[in-house]
């Protein structure tokens, strides 16, 4: 009997050994494919220098993944997760006022923006004019993204005792304040060498929100 239990012991540990190697493996490969995107450009990448950058077969590539556009999409997936999770983050750190919008603008531009430009690169710039399904990934990440915004700007709201009479307002409020950390990321972050005060851009972002904001809630 015990030596069934140390064979089955053995057959587990085997198992989770080889799952782990298969996780590894997977995200060697999707890590190779962040790097060329950013770096080359998903046009131009091919799925052998992912391969070759990852230390695996062609084989390899095609066993975890469908093709490259299979790569992009998980990469967008993954990257909207960890951007909608920073943020979240932030607004359950720092609570509920207009003035902590400030703080997301700096965990947007330091934290995400900062600490890894090839999310930039991929979710702004290489997942522009792609295939129907690409788009409507990039799509339904906005979408989300301006959700959680909206949702933020009705809570702060609420906490603030104002009631916005026109119900467009909190849409309209989170989509132009993605717009214009989607242009802040394209022009500071791919177009042109990153400020040295990331915390000044911020602020003066932040600055020019809360304005509009501001104005919109008086009128």
């Amino acid at each position: 009997m015990a030596k069934s239990n140390d064979s089955n012991s053995l057959l587990s540990r085997s198992a989770l050994r080889r799952l782990r190697e298969k996780e590894q493996k997977y995200n060697t490969i999707l890590k190779a494919a962040e790097t060329l995107f950013a770096q080359k450009g998903y046009h131009q990448t091919s799925i052998e220098e992912i391969a070759d950058l990852a230390e695996v077969s062609t084989g390899a590539v095609y066993f975890y993944f469908k093709n490259k556009e299979d790569l992009l999409i998980i990469l967008m997936q993954e990257i909207g997760h960890q951007l909608r999770k920073l943020l979240a983050e932030e607004f359950k750190r720092t609570g509920f006022s207009f003035d902590r919008f400030k703080n997301i603008s700096f965990a947007f531009l330091r934290n995400f923006c900062g600490s890894h430009p090839e999310w930039i690169a991929i979710f702004f710039r290489e997942s522009v004019g792609q295939s129907s399904e690409v788009e409507e990934q990039r799509r339904q990440l906005f979408i989300n993204l301006t959700d959680d915004i909206k949702e933020a700007f009705v809570k702060i709201s609420r906490e603030q005792g104002i009631d916005p009479v026109d119900e467009f307002i909190p849409e309209m409020v989170a989509v132009c304040i993605l717009g214009i950390y989607e242009r802040i990321a394209c022009h500071y972050f791919l177009w042109q060498d990153p400020p040295e005060d990331i915390d000044a851009l911020a602020q003066k972002s932040v600055s020019y929100m809360l304005g509009g904001i501001n104005n919109l809630l008086k009128d």
